[in-house]
């Protein structure tokens, strides 16, 4: 694994869903997530982590270094408990363990670090195991996303379905189809703001180069192996990454944030597709020692 991360990045996502549903709300019967002040839609940081991890799970499937933590049917404490036995200390003795050892603590957290990806990116709160002192600790990962907003207010629709599959026995002595219902946005583009620290990657995880490159790969790929009838039809259209010269960085992320202009295009009124919107970079804004890469 190379070495950690020497700079710090900004980068923004591009994505866009065409009759999905690219984020359920469990509080509102799985509806699209709305800002219901403004009318916009929302994606939350944890679904689209949740992607990323998936498509690191599907291409470094059984290498070294990059299994998922946070993963379905994998309890956390089984995979915190593997430090604690690789380390070779009794969960009973944890406390004398940590008397002899005053290291104990970093050489846990190293090796979560050192074997699972997305706490080596994200970070994670592992202490599952309080009650006999077996816990990993927390970690703040250096790779951070905030949620996702739509450019334009989004106007989710209910469409009503029939199926043939019928639940129970008595009800298809009765009937012989079901209605059923789906939640739809017919096109909506959202935008993503994410950050990168290289100075918690140099002092806590060890996020490096290799990591990064795959982050950027994952991020653009995201949707393509992880399709649902649900969601539609996702992708990802464009991430531009700003790259500081040095670790701690240049200029606020607002700043460059700012230089990010997305809008639709002047004779369009509801977009339908990515084609109706224009996206621009005012790169002679952008302090020196920032400089910008678009991808997609």
């Amino acid at each position: 694994m190379s070495d950690p991360i020497k700079n710090r990045y900004e980068f923004v996502i591009l994505f866009d869903v065409e009759n999905g549903n690219p984020n359920g709300d469990p509080d509102a019967g799985n509806m699209p997530r709305l800002d219901p002040e403004t009318g916009c839609g929302l994606v939350t940081d944890v679904c689209l982590k949740r992607k990323i991890r998936n498509y690191v799970e599907t291409v470094k499937e059984g290498e070294a270094g990059y299994r998922i933590y946070i993963k379905d049917g994998v309890p956390l404490n089984r995979s915190d408990a593997e430090a604690y036995a690789y380390l070779k200390v009794d969960e009973k003795a944890v406390k004398e363990a940590k008397k002899k050892d005053d290291k104990l603590d970093e050489k846990v957290r190293d090796f979560m670090c050192r074997n699972f990806f997305d706490i080596r990116s994200f970070g994670a709160v592992m202490t599952t195991f309080v009650k006999n002192n077996l816990n990993c600790g927390q970690i703040r990962g250096p790779v951070q996303l905030g949620f996702a907003r739509s450019v334009d207010p989004i106007v989710p629709q209910e469409v009503t379905i029939t199926r043939v599959a019928i639940t129970t026995e008595a009800d298809a002595e009765k009937k012989g189809t079901e209605m059923g219902r789906k939640y739809i946005v017919p096109y909506a583009l959202y935008r993503c703001e994410g950050y990168v620290s290289a100075n918690l990657a140099k002092k806590v995880t060890g996020f490096s180069e290799d990591d990064l490159q795959l982050l950027w790969q994952a991020i653009l790929n995201m949707f393509e192996n992880d399709r649902s009838a649900a969601r539609g039809k996702m992708a990802v259209r464009e991430l531009i990454v700003f790259k500081h010269d040095n670790e701690l960085g240049c200029a606020p992320a607002w700043k460059l944030f700012d230089t990010v202009a997305v809008a639709k295009k002047v004779d369009v009124i509801s977009p339908r597709a990515y084609s109706d919107y224009s996206v621009t970079v005012n790169e002679s804004a952008l302090p020196a020692g920032v400089t910008c890469t678009r991808m997609g």
